[in-house]
């Protein structure tokens, strides 16, 4: 049986996680800053598994293969961001982030957004304002503390949370449909919640317990009190 892994934490990947091995797929805009031999193939560039990359090309290149091949001081590849990362969106998710259809621009927007941060670019701090990844417990939570600011998140995760509580039993695939792979869990999370405690309210349920996030929570003040 497969258990749910969770994603990594901000610029880390979990290669055990489902949504993170998807994730790596997404592709990047890039140029070729020297001759890549034996890549044309991979990345769409030839027919033949011998042919090489001429230098200057443009690319769209798989996360993982920019990640690998990415190197600031041999310049094997530059790399670009995708349009979503860049300043009229940005401006866009400040004016009004519940207005993007997040899903058609990039499923893993947060996660993907997290992983540019690898690379070296100008933008990089602006990035970082916009996006907030992090695993807490197994479960993809927003924390307060983390190195990325909250501000695209926080815009849209209170309408998610807002739906998942007040549409209960109600068609809510137009407004799933829109939201990135990290939101679809929350608002699935916000849905179970709510199932749970009307399932204790109509007596069908013997106690409420503990979310595992709460125990975990306990268990590392634990940990850390005993150290």
């Amino acid at each position: 049986a497969y258990f749910p892994v969770g994603p990594g934490l901000g610029m880390e990947e979990n290669f055990l996680s489902l949504d993170d091995i998807l994730m790596s797929q997404e592709k990047l805009p890039g140029r070729a800053e020297s001759a890549l031999p034996r890549l044309a193939v991979l990345l769409g560039q030839g027919a033949g598994s011998a042919e090489s990359v001429p230098e200057g090309s443009k690319l769209e290149i798989p996360l993982w293969l920019a990640k690998g091949l990415h190197d600031s001081k041999r310049r094997i590849i530059s790399v670009d961001l995708p349009k979503i990362y860049k300043e009229a969106w940005r401006t866009v998710f400040s004016a009004d982030a519940n207005v993007v259809d997040l899903h058609k621009m990039g499923p893993y927007y947060y996660g993907f957004g997290s992983q540019l941060l690898n690379f070296e670019n100008p933008e990089n701090p602006e990035i970082a304002q916009t996006i907030l990844q992090a695993t807490v417990g197994g479960s993809v939570l927003p924390v307060s503390d983390s190195v990325c600011s909250l501000q695209t998140f926080i815009a849209r995760f209170r309408r998610i949370m807002d739906s998942s509580q007040n549409a209960y039993n109600e068609d809510t695939s137009a407004l799933v449909a829109r939201l990135d792979e990290l939101e679809r869990a929350l608002f699935q999370v916000g849905q179970k919640g709510l199932n749970d405690f009307q399932c204790w309210e109509k007596g069908q349920a013997s106690q409420i317990t503990a979310s595992s996030l709460v125990q975990n929570y306990g268990k590392r003040k634990l940990t850390e009190v005993d150290g």
